[in-house]
């Protein structure tokens, strides 16, 4: 499909009264894993499109084309509100939660198998153990608040065991910028990877933050707390990949050009009728959204969208899906990895004064103190052994133990084997 090809409707049409904005939710016990994942998804596809509006409009004193953001804005705005009322009343903070964590795995695990800049692809391996390992954190502290096995919640799609431990995520704030894609020179695809990602982790920290002072238990608080900062590293890892040298009205071209993807991707793969619909008209709305993009780019900046955007036709459609042999590959070859500055290095060898090792000093001066790891020692304390979903046994003998949590592997040297990344 090429968006770009596509007759466009008036936007005002798709403007919506209360009774229309106000969907009928899932059914938490009946959804498939992956239409909740796309929610979380969508939802924050569309914040991340609705704040880059807001961004761009403090940065332009002309009222025409602030007048132009702030219409398009709205449906936008309306868009996101509807989506997140897809979830359920009596669906829980750590319940949705677990949502959050399987699309961060899937998604990521989707996008990497697909990337074709080994850059990028090697940031989104990196990733994709720390989220990995935050879905296990949660997991157990669901079963111990909530007595709800994780499992069923992702479907037994994804995998529920130890990550690179999130004592380990811990990084100086400065080894998380990343060496940034050129645009013009890129894939399509990796253009999207790197929106697609940093929206998605954009839109977790910002749950995260949101809902931390709102768990119901201290441990939760805490929980939410350390890894809310672990994903603000990501968005800084992630949003560093973007090119930051196109134009704000190029950035728009590829913001709505990047919905109506994520939208016709969605629509493809989706399995309930009802939330198919709404994605399908969704699609509609973000290609009218689109050609206002193209015909600002147009008026203000004289350039065509294929100065943009080589080819509008999209690649194919992300899909949300099982990915278990992947994660479990990076987990065995890149656990033991960190960073230092835009390098992926092992831990062993890092110098002995690398800042790695000073902020982990830092923040982490003892384990006991640390969130992530004091959930699992206070599991272990009340029912001898962890909380897993797994197919078989970890890949890393270090995190096979299910009595004892593991906070040597990703920070002391020596505690795994590694051996590097690899690209398609």
């Amino acid at each position: 499909m090429n968006p770009f090809c596509e007759s466009s409707v008036s936007l005002e049409k798709a403007f919506q009264n209360w009774c229309e904005m106000y969907p009928t939710p899932y059914n938490k016990k009946t959804v498939d894993p992956y239409t909740k994942t796309r929610i979380i998804l969508m939802n924050g596809t569309e914040f991340e499109a609705n704040w880059f509006s807001h961004q761009f409009a403090r940065h332009t004193d002309d009222p025409d084309l602030r007048r132009e953001l702030a219409l398009t804005r709205e449906i936008e705005k309306q868009q996101q509100l509807k989506i997140s009322l897809l979830k359920p009343i009596n669906e829980s903070v750590l319940e949705h939660t677990i949502g959050y964590e399987q699309l961060a795995v899937d998604l990521t695990a989707e996008l990497a198998k697909r990337e074709c800049d080994c850059h990028v692809k090697r940031a989104l391996d990196f990733a994709l153990l720390e989220d990995f390992d935050h879905l296990y954190r949660y997991s157990n502290l669901l079963n111990m608040e909530e007595g709800i096995p994780a499992e069923y919640l992702v479907g037994r799609y994804t995998e529920i065991m130890p990550g690179r431990p999130t004592i380990s995520e811990h990084r100086y704030p400065k080894d998380n910028v990343r060496r940034n894609i050129d645009a013009k020179n890129s894939d399509v695809q990796t253009v999207l990877n790197t929106m697609i990602i940093t929206a998605a982790e954009q839109q977790t920290m910002n749950y995260y933050m949101n809902v931390t002072a709102f768990s119901k238990s201290d441990l939760g608080r805490r929980l939410y707390q350390e890894i809310a900062l672990v994903e603000e590293e990501h968005v800084t890892h992630y949003e560093s990949l973007m090119d930051p040298n196109a134009t704000w009205l190029e950035m728009l071209l590829w913001h709505e050009y990047c919905e109506c993807y994520l939208y016709w991707s969605c629509y493809m793969t989706e399995s309930d009728m009802c939330i198919k619909k709404l994605w399908e008209d969704n699609l509609y709305t973000e290609i009218a959204h689109l050609h206002k993009a193209k015909e600002l780019l147009q008026k203000y900046e004289g350039k065509e969208w294929q100065q943009v955007i080589k080819c509008g036709d999209f690649p194919a459609p992300i899909s949300l899906h099982e990915n278990i042999d992947y994660v479990r590959d990076v987990l065995a070859n890149t656990v033991q990895f960190t960073t230092n500055r835009d390098e992926y290095v092992k831990v062993e060898n890092l110098p002995k004064d690398a800042d790695f090792f000073r902020f982990q000093n830092i923040i982490n001066p003892s384990t006991e103190i640390v969130p992530s790891h004091h959930v699992i020692d206070v599991y272990l304390r009340r029912h001898r052994t962890d909380y897993r979903y797994e197919v078989a046994e970890n890949p890393i003998p270090a995190l096979r133990n299910r009595r004892c949590d593991n906070t040597d592997v990703g920070r002391v040297p020596g505690a795994a084997e590694s051996t590097d990344f690899s690209c398609n």
